[in-house]
């Protein structure tokens, strides 16, 4: 979780501007912000910086980079630290900053793999589809290996999570931020974090709350401090509620806590009648700790409407909401839900999100106590139902960012046009900045609807929708690694619904990304797989693309005997099913493989069998392929005056079929057999056919080609 940190910029007005660092782009802050109170630990790491390490006093050369580690409590100010003495060494690492959290808002630690991949793209590395968790740490150590970097990991959930993203480079540093010591890793002395001292706390407080007004009541403001025990998050909770009431004073909101204290029982038991009778003591609820003591004050002093809306905030997918998710979850309207966010930032309670759109942060150290507070306050019914409008929503906008993307006057535009429009995009490049903005989240909350079993239909539609919108404006290459994993989910949900058809649509997709990675074995039992769900769930089409697939993958490992067995296979299904287009292509594939194994005489037999289907259907085109296919093989077989009639059959039918490119490639191809046949005339006069066709550039390019 990403602590409650505090933005030096500044009150506006009687409002709070917000809690967060300002960001120059993702993983990268700004070196403006100057932390209260905090010098004594930003000289330590400083000084941590040229200690001299345990490998160096052995005589030996470090070989990995050096850790630096704050630790503290979430809301203790621990990220804003960081990002402070961070952003004094940019220039110590000309590479750059990268950043990554290792601990989602649910509390759950990151897979190692999700975060190497995430650094992965801030450096611009490509990543394979599917890759291992190992695989993707070994690109982010080899990627580091010549780079010198800072890296940042917020909320480290242990040791080991650490090392594997720990460079074998001693030219980087790793800062780690963690609740406590990481135990595991050597040389690492933590820089712990406690509460502010009086004098610092009572001075952010002024600074959200508005300068000056601690001098009308010195004593209350320490009171205030004490009352927070020094912790950030705590502190700009209070400052909220003191800045959206310019009237009231430090022992205003000193007196309604203590009001508010004796009106909601802090769940402690009752103290031992004796000695003998004392148990050890409890562990500290959520009501004992400052921050959640004031986001609880916080809330209930909001309206009614204000709290439901604000305790459903836990339910944005990576703590990341914006109007059209807090409409969604409250049942409001979107310009209603912009309004309280705001109010929301004026009280501390969220953090606003640079970029060209409002969006907002929940700052990680409050999550815990807004879902307390919606466990104790709405039903597990009213909670589902929220996170249902919430997907719901964010499906009808996948699909108008996927519609925006399509040409005007198209069926997906013209519905567009029928949306209201705070559901439209105003263009393609709109919609393509708010889906590169949402990923996370959106890719979050499919990873949550698909785990939260309970709505299946609408997490397969709104996996669906996201698919397309990622197609749609990234293509299906720079989009794999997504890709993959929205597939994965697609076939959690069809094999806990026993829907076969989609188990078999979700391992093809699948395979195929694992063949186009080089993971040809995993393809292979994906297809196998995917073809058993197909003969299960009476799918021809899935079936018939599996055993393609099957033969596709078994040739790429050069298995001619394999592939030609499946693709014949598969031309048989098409044969039963009289569909005489894939027929005739299938027959082309096994002549191919039959070509590729040395075996001439089966393969002119596929061709021609290809041949007549492209006759039968009237395919002049398809037919002049077929020939132009048949005459190669007669070539490789040593029958060039063969080969010569064929190809002049072919190019008579792409005359036909006015195939102005195939043609050419069919002159090309018979200048080169006259060449072989010593005939430099012929060779010529057909090479001017060609370039007459396409021009001499284009030509040669398909000469090269050939």
């Amino acid at each position: 979780m990403t602590d409650q940190v505090v933005d030096t910029g500044g009150a506006s007005g009687a409002g709070v501007t917000g809690v967060a660092p300002a960001r120059t782009g993702r993983g990268r802050v700004t070196g403006e912000d100057t932390l209260l109170g905090r010098e004594r630990e930003l000289a330590a790491l400083h000084e941590d910086i040229g200690r001299t390490g345990l490998d160096t006093l052995a005589g030996q050369t470090p070989p990995r980079a050096r850790v630096l580690l704050v630790a503290g409590r979430p809301g203790s100010g621990r990220t804003a630290l960081a990002e402070t003495f961070a952003a004094a060494l940019t220039e110590r690492y000309p590479d750059g900053l990268l950043r990554v959290r290792l601990t989602d808002p649910a509390g759950a630690p990151v897979p190692a793999g999700h975060a190497a991949r995430s650094l992965l793209a801030d450096l611009g590395e490509q990543t394979p589809a599917g890759a291992a968790d190992d695989v993707l740490t070994e690109q982010l150590r080899t990627a580091l290996t010549t780079r010198r970097v800072l890296l940042l990991l917020d909320d480290a959930h242990d040791a080991e999570q650490v090392d594997e993203l720990l460079p074998d480079n001693p030219a980087c540093l790793l800062l780690a931020v963690a609740t406590g010591p990481l135990t595991g890793l050597s040389d690492v002395r933590p820089c712990t974090l406690g509460g502010l001292e009086r004098q610092a706390a009572v001075r952010l407080v002024e600074r959200y709350a508005g300068p000056g007004r601690a001098a009308a009541d010195p004593r209350a403001a320490e009171r205030l401090a004490e009352e927070c025990r020094g912790q950030p998050a705590a502190l700009v909770l209070a400052a909220g509620w003191l800045a959206t009431r310019p009237e009231s004073s430090f022992a205003d909101l000193l007196a309604r806590l203590e009001a508010h204290r004796t009106a909601v029982p802090r769940a402690l038991p009752e103290p031992a009648a004796s000695e003998e009778d004392a148990a050890p003591p409890p562990a500290k609820t959520a009501t004992d700790l400052p921050v959640d003591r004031l986001l609880r004050f916080s809330h209930d002093q909001l309206p009614a409407a204000d709290q439901r809306l604000l305790r459903l905030l836990h339910l944005a997918p990576e703590g990341l909401a914006d109007a059209h998710t807090a409409s969604a979850l409250a049942g409001c309207s979107v310009r209603h839900a912009a309004e309280r966010l705001e109010h929301f930032v004026r009280h501390g309670l969220l953090r606003p999100l640079p970029g060209p759109r409002p969006a907002y942060e929940v700052p990680g150290c409050l999550v815990p106590g807004l879902r307390a507070l919606a466990a104790e306050s709405d039903r597990p019914a009213e909670l589902q139902l929220a996170r249902a409008r919430m997907l719901e929503r964010t499906v009808r906008l996948l699909h108008s960012c996927r519609a925006a993307n399509e040409p005007p006057g198209s069926p997906a535009r013209q519905r567009l046009a029928g949306l209201p429009s705070t559901l439209r995009f105003p263009g393609p490049k709109a919609a393509a900045e708010w889906l590169a903005e949402r990923l996370p989240a959106l890719l979050a909350a499919a990873r949550l609807a698909v785990a939260e079993g309970a709505f299946d239909t609408l997490a397969r539609r709104y996996v669906a929708a996201l698919v397309r919108a990622l197609v749609a404006h990234r293509g299906t290459e720079a989009a794999a690694p997504e890709l993959y994993g929205l597939h994965r989910l697609v076939l959690d949900v069809a094999r806990r619904r026993g829907l076969h058809r989609e188990q078999a649509a979700a391992l093809l997709n699948l395979a195929d990304l694992d063949a186009r990675t080089g993971r040809t074995g995993e393809a292979l039992a994906r297809y196998r797989a995917a073809l058993d769900a197909a003969r299960t769930g009476r799918d021809p089409y899935a079936a018939g693309r599996a055993m393609e697939s099957l033969a596709g993958a078994h040739q790429e490992l050069g298995d001619w005997a394999r592939a030609a067995d499946w693709y014949g296979r598969a031309l048989a299904h098409r044969l039963v099913r009289a569909e005489d287009g894939e027929a005739a292509r299938l027959y082309g594939k096994l002549a191919a493989v039959h070509a590729y194994a040395g075996h001439y005489g089966d393969a002119r037999r596929n061709w021609g069998s290809a041949i007549a289907v492209h006759k039968r259907r009237g395919d002049v085109a398809g037919q002049a392929r077929a020939l132009a296919e048949l005459a190669r093989v007669q070539e490789y077989a040593g029958r060039p005056e063969e080969a010569l009639r064929t190809c002049r059959e072919a190019v008579t039918l792409a005359e036909r079929a006015e195939d102005e490119r195939l043609r050419a490639a069919l002159h090309v191809r018979l200048a080169d057999t006259f060449d072989r046949l010593g005939d430099p005339a012929s060779a010529r006069h057909h090479r001017g056919l060609a370039a007459r066709l396409l021009g001499p550039g284009e030509a040669a390019a398909l000469r090269a080609g050939a």
